[in-house]
């Protein structure tokens, strides 16, 4: 788990390990979300560029999950909640590229 405040990346491999609870936040685009790469069971679709409006309302101190194709832009997302106040943040680590890339997903 991350320091509080602070943005840990999390292997694919490791998402299991979050436990119960965690929000699942896509900052892809939706063409992205609904293509090739697909999404996360449980994701929400959150294109960075909304994701300031739509996480106003949301709970601070919740666990989220920021997921994008390789890992950059859910980094700027995590580094820009934190900095909103979030403070139990994950950016998923290569992102869906790397989730697709495991030994037993579809590539």
């Amino acid at each position: 788990m991350p320091a509080v405040g602070a943005v840990g990346d999390i292997a694919p491999e490791h998402l299991g390990t979050l436990g119960e609870g965690v929000r699942y936040v896509d900052v892809r685009e939706p063409d992205e979300f609904h293509g090739p790469l697909g999404h996360l069971p449980g994701a929400q679709l959150v294109p960075l560029a909304t994701l300031e409006d739509t996480s106003a309302g949301w709970d601070r101190e919740a666990p989220l999950l920021l997921i994008c194709r390789s890992g950059n832009r859910s980094g700027r997302a995590a580094r820009a909640l934190a900095e909103r106040g979030f403070r139990r943040l994950y950016n998923l680590q290569g992102g869906m590229l790397a989730v697709r890339a495991m030994p037993g997903t579809d590539a």
